[in-house]
């Protein structure tokens, strides 16, 4: 399967199925020297993980990382690291009888059209499982990064029409931990977990949008053609499952106002450096950062898993019935904030070593 890797110089590739033995990646292009080992990984998948809060899904991982190769005496060799996370708490009976039938929104169909077999537990290689090493290697990115004082922070912003209201220079990865759902403003977030859990009690599911500001960007991030920054960071974004939607910026409100109004216009602050009044172009002018704050939002849909009775076909064509049955989200972005987290960083650090390549 083509696909699995990310990344030029900092380069990832992702392993693994739903209800295999284990899921894991392997890094090339982590520069040498850089204090780290497992438990510096752990705090970020354990944000991730599944069976954190009552809003999520009850699958018990663990997701224990370790580190098989790359490091020595606590730090990076400059070699190739390689992260495996077990999976102990697979029900893969859940599953067999989808074996013969399309499930709505999945991706059994067209892994079935496509490659002619399937892995039915859990959904293989189609699962959000898989992106528990993606979080594994977007923390060591977020290690490096933090050396060079950039700070990446996403939350939730909206679950189906409940939106935050705060301001998004007030926000801080404390407030955003603050409650389970992820979202800053405390009275929207108790508004969102009911939403989510009334949505819960109807065996349905809902969506929502997460907002990631990345604060001290350096200039020169991003190449001006095919590898605009925000270009790299919008397919990072939509290789997460459910994710159906990216803005930059102004984004699509853009589109309402004339130019006068949306350009951002340069001056000079009191340090000397070059910034803008406004920041609708969200960072990125031209596919290269400018120097303000990386702003975009992501868009996840609701989760196609429901515990209701809904049609569809089994693979002969015939008209059965369908209901959703093991352990899913029935939101899945208040453990999508970390994965936005983490897709975010292996972008910016695989730009930054670039942009430090050439200079």
């Amino acid at each position: 399967m083509a696909g699995d890797s990310l990344g030029k110089i900092f380069r990832i590739t992702n392993w693994g199925e739903s209800h295999g033995p284990a899921v894991g990646c392997v890094i090339e292009g982590c520069p040498p020297g850089i204090e780290l080992c497992e438990d510096d990984i752990q705090p970020y998948l354990d944000k991730r993980r599944p069976g954190q809060s009552h809003l999520v899904t009850q699958r018990n991982e663990a997701d224990k990382v370790k580190i098989l190769s790359g490091t020595v005496d606590g730090k990076t060799t400059g070699t190739a690291i390689s992260l495996l996370i077990e999976n102990s708490n697979q029900k893969s009976k859940d599953y067999s009888e989808f074996a013969k039938l399309y499930r709505p929104s999945h991706a059994d169909f067209t892994y079935q059209q496509k490659y002619g077999i399937r892995d039915v537990a859990g959904g293989g290689r189609s699962s959000a499982r898989t992106t528990a090493a993606n979080v594994a290697a977007g923390a060591i990115a977020q290690i490096v990064l933090a050396k060079q004082g950039i700070e990446i922070i996403s939350w939730v912003e909206s679950v189906g029409e409940v939106k935050a209201g705060i301001a998004i220079d007030s926000v801080t990865t404390e407030l955003v931990e603050s409650n389970p759902v992820r979202c800053p403003d405390n009275v929207a977030a108790k508004s969102m977990e009911e939403k989510i859990l009334a949505i819960r009690k109807q065996g349905d599911t809902i969506g929502g949008v997460v907002r990631c500001v990345v604060r001290n960007m350096p200039v020169g991030l991003g190449e001006p053609l095919f590898d605009k920054l925000e270009a790299d960071l919008a397919k990072a974004m939509l290789s997460i499952n459910a994710s159906k939607g990216f803005e930059i910026g102004s984004g699509f409100e853009g589109t309402k106002v004339p130019g006068s109004q949306h350009n951002d216009l340069f001056y000079k602050d009191a340090d000397g450096q070059v910034r803008t009044h406004t920041n609708n172009s969200g960072g990125v002018q031209g596919g290269i950062s400018n120097g303000m704050d990386l702003d975009f939002k992501v868009a996840f849909k609701s989760v196609a898993t429901l515990m209701q009775n809904q049609t569809t076909i089994d693979k002969e064509g015939n008209l059965v019935e369908y209901q959703g049955r093991g352990r899913h989200d029935p939101c899945v972005l208040p453990r999508a904030v970390p994965i936005v987290d983490a897709m975010t960083a292996l972008v910016l650090i695989d730009h930054y070593l670039r942009d430090r390549a050439y200079r």
